[in-house]
């Protein structure tokens, strides 16, 4: 898989693709509701594109992440 973890702290965990131009955030909620936000900046050879997905569970929010990761992947 072509991603790299980029930021991890009690509130967030960042990945960030191997080209640089599209990242995956998980992010937990002062409500305890999980966040997953992809991200993909104009420069991506997909073109730009945004997601953001709230969840209740870290477990179905980091199926996201993978499931998320796997879609948008790209060879190395």
């Amino acid at each position: 898989m072509s991603w790299q973890e980029v930021r991890a702290d009690d509130r967030v965990t960042e990945w960030e693709r191997s080209d640089g131009v599209v990242t995956v955030r998980l992010r937990r909620s002062p409500d305890d509701t999980w966040t997953v936000r992809l991200d993909r900046l104009h420069q991506s050879p997909e073109g730009r594109g945004y997601r953001r997905e709230r969840f209740d569970t870290e477990a179905d929010a980091r199926d996201a992440v993978a499931a998320w990761q796997d879609e948008y992947d790209v060879d190395g």
